[in-house]
């Protein structure tokens, strides 16, 4: 059967590391009070000559390196972010020009936090059809442009980064390598709960995020959990068979909430919100990235993909490495 297997991975961060005594004397804040509420101990902000799209080329060259492939390989680039560099065109377009692998398909995805998992499952469709025979899968995200920085609440969760995986369209076993399934949801219902307060068909201004965090926390715990669930059952394997959940970056104690309603051991999550903070659409492909790096998911092991996002939008992936 074909399926789109993921080849290699990498991730991309802004040099300046903020940490929370950084922000303390800046904000009405502290180091205990994010720690306890959050887990996220810094975060990176992008400077003015850092941007989302060159964030993105530096984790898609990254990803090249470690699939050991050229970048005129790739016929299709999927770019998730909701802080693009331009209202148009595309970011992906960006990335693709700085590639030099032009003449594909490239293009934008916005799902905000769960925009990465967006991306994957059109970039797997594509694959499949015959699109391309190669794909570039990137979160990028500069949230730091977008953030209030007199709302503590906020702005002490948010970092920018950069991940990216190259996706390759590969005839395999049944038991072999590639996205199992994937499960998408989104109710626009709850937009007041996560939104960003400008745009150019409105204010014609970026505008700021806003969050009510308490909504958000509980809506995130019962959905993460379900579209889990749907997975496992679609594949027919149970929360036992998982060997690594990576899931998006948002909060410590969401984290934990999730895996306690699954059962699943908190030593099968990987957790780099300490080091990253929130970076939305980028959360999940850096933390996979530093996953594969340090040699934690190794080849054959099962691993899912789970996040949640404004909109709300969520989602999750099954794949086998």
């Amino acid at each position: 059967m074909i399926r789109s297997v993921i080849t290699g991975t990498g991730s991309a961060l802004p040099a300046n590391c903020v940490t929370n005594a950084d922000l303390a004397a800046k904000v009405d804040t502290s180091d205990e009070w994010i720690v306890e509420r959050t887990g996220i101990r810094q975060r990176y902000i992008a400077d003015d000559s850092e941007t989302t799209s060159s964030l993105a080329t530096v984790a898609a060259r990254n990803a090249l390196d470690a699939a050991g492939i050229d970048a005129g390989e790739i016929g299709l680039i999927v770019l998730a972010t909701a802080t693009p560099d331009h209202t148009f065109p595309a970011t992906a377009t960006q990335v693709q020009a700085a590639l030099g692998c032009g003449g594909g398909v490239a293009f934008d995805v916005q799902a905000v936090c769960s925009g990465f998992l967006y991306a994957l499952a059109t970039a797997d469709s594509l694959l499949r059809t015959g699109l391309a025979g190669k794909a570039l899968v990137i979160g990028s995200e500069t949230f730091s442009r977008i953030l209030d920085w007199d709302d503590r609440t906020t702005c002490v969760l948010f970092g920018d980064g950069a991940g990216a995986v190259v996706l390759e369209a590969q005839d395999v076993a049944e038991d072999g390598p590639g996205i199992l399934a994937s499960r998408l949801h989104a109710d626009g219902q709850h937009k007041d709960m996560l939104f960003v307060d400008g745009g150019p068909s409105t204010t014609g201004t970026v505008g700021k995020l806003r969050m009510k965090g308490r909504e958000v926390f509980r809506h995130a715990v019962v959905n993460l959990a379900d579209v889990l669930k749907e997975v496992l059952d679609e594949t027919g394997k149970c929360a036992a068979d998982i060997d690594w959940v990576v899931p998006h970056q948002a909060n410590a104690r969401i984290l934990d909430a999730t895996a306690r309603k699954l059962e699943l051991p908190v030593e099968k999550i990987v957790v780099t919100v300490d080091r990253h903070a929130n970076t939305s659409a980028a959360s999940v492909p850096l933390a996979l990235d530093t996953a594969m790096r340090d040699g934690r998911i190794q080849p054959g092991d099962l691993v899912m993909f789970e996040a949640m996002g404004g909109g709300f939008t969520w989602g999750a992936s099954l794949v086998r490495f």
